[in-house]
């Protein structure tokens, strides 16, 4: 329904790794959240996703930020994700594509989560 921009950031917790490139898309599906994560895990596993250590550098990271108005541990999937509102790196793009978008549990805007995050502050859009 919605892409945007391509937004870059030195790497998270480890800015020594390779640069973030996040971008942020809205979806409509008929999967239901378990299976709209396994898809994307899937994607992962066919451009060659590693999964070795937490936070370890990868090819690609497809996270669901949020499934409509779901929210809480859904059978081990969180929703919201749990640390996508504290990210510029999600919540810029995001922003861009859907600034009154609200978080489940907060209520908050997509702008006013970009405004306040504290991850990534040097994520920007363009490439």
């Amino acid at each position: 329904m919605a892409r945007s921009s391509w937004w870059s950031s030195a790497a998270w917790p480890d800015p020594t790794d390779p640069p973030f490139l996040n971008g942020v898309v809205l979806v409509r599906t008929a999967h239901d959240a378990h299976a709209l994560m396994a898809a994307l895990g899937g994607i992962e596993d066919a451009f060659g996703r590693q999964r070795s250590v937490a936070n370890a550098p990868r090819t690609l990271d497809l996270d669901l930020i949020a499934y409509g108005r779901l929210s809480g541990d859904l059978d081990g999937l969180i929703l919201p994700h749990p640390r996508a509102h504290q990210r510029l790196f999600v919540m810029g793009p995001l922003a861009e594509i859907a600034p009154d978008w609200r978080h489940p549990v907060s209520h908050q805007t997509a702008r006013a989560l970009a405004a306040t995050a504290e991850v990534g502050q040097d994520a920007r859009p363009g490439r």
